[in-house]
């Protein structure tokens, strides 16, 4: 096993901020648009409380989603070229 670099372990705290980051607004935004009707219209109590839980939990499933994903695409990302700047195979 080899040892990570400052750089590679600076790139991971990174990416970790900026998944955590974009899944936050990503579950504030499905939260808003599930629960949003609740604070425009008057609806019986029950009906704004189901409102609230289901945009809680919608908000927590993107939320998880968006993070795996992000933290997916970072760990098992595309390889990256040898040489960059370098497209064709006999170069």
């Amino acid at each position: 096993m080899e040892r990570r670099t400052q750089d590679d372990r600076d790139a991971v705290t990174i990416e970790i901020g900026y998944a955590l980051l974009s899944a936050a607004v990503a579950g504030a935004l499905v939260f808003g648009a599930v629960a949003g009707p609740k604070l425009m219209f008057a609806l019986p109590y029950a009906f704004e409380r189901g409102l609230l839980v289901a945009g809680a939990a919608a908000g927590a499933v993107v939320f998880v989603l968006r993070v795996v994903t992000v933290l997916w695409r970072f760990g098992g990302g595309a390889a990256q070229p040898s040489q960059p700047g370098r497209t064709r195979p006999d170069s």
